[in-house]
């Protein structure tokens, strides 16, 4: 081989390596240019990182915010005294995503609403499912007893085929109480709960028909404050006193342009315990009646007498004490899970 075709070979291999390094320069440069406009992210936002997915809340077992992933345990558990657990083995450790998608129409059993915790791979006890986690085994937590009565045979059939759908899935096992037993124990608590469950009301009788928008001016002026889809009259804690319906509907339910009657409700258990809880709301009541030259009714239809409100209260306190004796503070979460 000549000297030069032993030059050309290294001229072109030369011209190979340039090429190599210039194309190398140029993609580095391209990807410092594309991190500068679009930086990782740390989390997947198909894991719930970004903010959409973090607003969005089922009304149950949901993905929490990566921020909270460093807190041992959820504080929320189950409630033996008025919920009754399905527990779920899983064979496998089941992942976030998977998890989360099985779960997606498991919320209610009937009339009942339904809880789920899990727990996690490792230890950790979880109400909700936090990103890049894996699980051992969950828990399906019904309510043995709300106002729609005890927990039912068939709502309790409804949980089970959750439960063996998700068993199935993940190759789980299932363990329960016997149905017999559950249902003992659903009769009981609403025994209980009946015997507790008390709700008063007053109405407002107007001499005519009033436009919706004026009544809402005259209730907000007076001190109630917008709670969901009602009008309330709040507590300090942040718990509706008492709240009130037109003729017999919450105010953002009211089809008609005008209303008769204004109908105010004490919902006991619901309500923050309270030494004069008839007369605040009788209180308030005759003022209305007052500033709308309205007649105010007890749920009888009789004119509520200003010398019955002491003795309402004393009534209505001591089933305040009643409900805190048999282990439902009134307000509280657990005694609204059950007084709805």
């Amino acid at each position: 081989m000549s000297d030069l075709q032993i030059g050309l070979i290294l001229l072109g291999v030369a011209l190979i390596l340039v090429v190599l390094l210039f194309n190398w320069w140029q993609d580095r440069r391209i990807r410092q240019k594309m991190q500068e406009h679009f930086p990782e992210r740390e989390h997947d936002p198909l894991m719930g990182s970004t903010p959409a997915a973090v607003g969005r809340r089922e009304p149950g077992f949901s993905l929490r915010d990566p921020v909270q992933e460093l807190a041992p345990d959820d504080a929320a558990e189950v409630d033996p005294a008025s919920e009754v657990v399905i527990d779920i083995s899983f064979a496998q450790p089941v992942t976030t995503a998977q998890l989360h998608a099985a779960l997606q129409s498991v919320h209610q059993a009937g009339n009942k609403p339904v809880r789920i915790f899990a727990e996690r791979e490792g230890g950790g006890h979880r109400a909700h499912l936090r990103p890049n986690e894996s699980y051992a085994s969950m828990q399906l937590s019904v309510l043995l007893a709300n106002r729609s009565g005890p927990l039912t045979d068939i709502e309790w059939s409804h949980l089970w085929t959750m439960a063996q759908s998700l068993a199935e899935r993940f190759d789980g096992v299932i363990e329960a109480p016997e149905q017999e037993q559950v249902m003992q124990s659903a009769r009981q608590l609403d025994a209980v709960c009946a015997d507790l469950d008390a709700q008063v009301g007053l109405t407002l009788r107007l001499q005519g028909t009033l436009p919706v928008g004026e009544v809402v001016g005259v209730l907000k002026e007076v001190g109630f404050l917008p709670y969901g889809a009602q009008l309330a009259w709040m507590a300090d804690t942040g718990i509706p006193r008492f709240t009130v319906l037109f003729d017999g509907v919450s105010a953002q339910d009211v089809q008609s342009a005008g209303v008769d009657r204004i109908d105010f409700l004490l919902d006991l258990p619901n309500s923050p315990a309270d030494e004069q809880a008839f007369s605040r709301m009788a209180s308030v009541g005759r003022d209305l009646a007052r500033r709308m030259n309205a007649v105010l009714l007890d749920d009888q239809g009789r004119p509520v007498s200003d010398g019955t409100d002491h003795a309402l209260d004393k009534q209505l306190h001591d089933l305040y004490l009643r409900l805190e004796q048999a282990g439902f503070q009134a307000g509280a979460e657990r005694t609204v899970r059950v007084f709805s």
